[in-house]
């Protein structure tokens, strides 16, 4: 059974499903764009029947977590302490953290600003940081697949087209980014009324916007923690 809470971190609010054991080891899962906590549906109860304590977060921005304005309120270093304020809510010093597309870009941060914090890192699809910004730097394929992150720059305009005849384009992207089949109509809806929040395709945006203002976490770019990474060599965004 899931549990759904409003939980206070970095002066905003979290909404965070949990699951399973209150006294098991804790993991948080982190979503990315354009998803919300749903993304890891099929995960949540494998994970809590294995006797761990899920916490999943509509991150900032997204579905029924709050959504600051402006952009600068979406740099990274302000999106890793949301989630150093979640492990604290856990009430366990060390936790298990999963993150997926932006979500790993974020779970990357927390490793490197707080790995006291994290028991074992796990990673879908995002490269270190530091090598994510040099690849995009260098790699001209890389570039021409991230094209899309420079139109979301502009104002008013993307907001405009991904909120178009009922959010026709990022149901596009959702089914184009996974296999045949993976996404229902009905499952489909579910996101719809995510992004259909009021703000939340500007607040998701916002996180692509305030990427140059905060890259790479500050300090050293060494990993100390253990690190899983997961990597789906048919990324749409990513090269491999």
């Amino acid at each position: 059974m899931y549990e759904h809470h409003l939980l206070p971190t970095n002066g905003i609010t979290l909404h965070t499903v949990t699951a399973g054991p209150p006294e098991g080891p804790a993991v948080i899962l982190l979503h990315g764009f354009p998803e919300f906590w749903y993304g890891w549906r099929r995960q949540i109860p494998a994970l809590a029947a294995a006797g761990l304590r899920v916490w999943v977060p509509d991150q900032r921005g997204y579905n029924l977590s709050d959504k600051p304005s402006g952009r600068a309120a979406y740099r990274l270093d302000t999106l890793t302490q949301d989630i150093i304020g979640l492990i604290d809510a856990t009430g366990h010093s060390q936790v298990y953290l999963v993150g997926h597309d932006w979500g790993a870009m974020v779970a990357w941060s927390v490793a490197l600003t707080a790995p006291e914090r994290v028991r074992h890192l796990a990673i879908l699809n995002v490269p270190h940081p530091q090598i994510a910004l040099n690849h995009l730097r260098h790699d001209p394929r890389q570039m021409l697949r991230s094209t899309y992150a420079a139109f979301f720059q502009l104002p008013w305009l993307p907001e405009t087209l991904l909120s178009a005849a009922d959010y026709r384009l990022l149901s596009q992207l959702m089914r184009g980014s996974a296999r045949h089949g993976a996404f229902s109509d009905e499952e489909l809806e579910q996101y719809k009324h995510a992004w259909a929040q009021p703000g939340a395709v500007s607040s998701m945006l916002n996180w692509y916007r305030a990427l140059l203002m905060a890259p790479v976490p500050p300090g050293s770019p060494r990993v100390t923690v253990p690190t899983t990474i997961i990597w789906g060599e048919k990324d749409v965004a990513l090269r491999s």
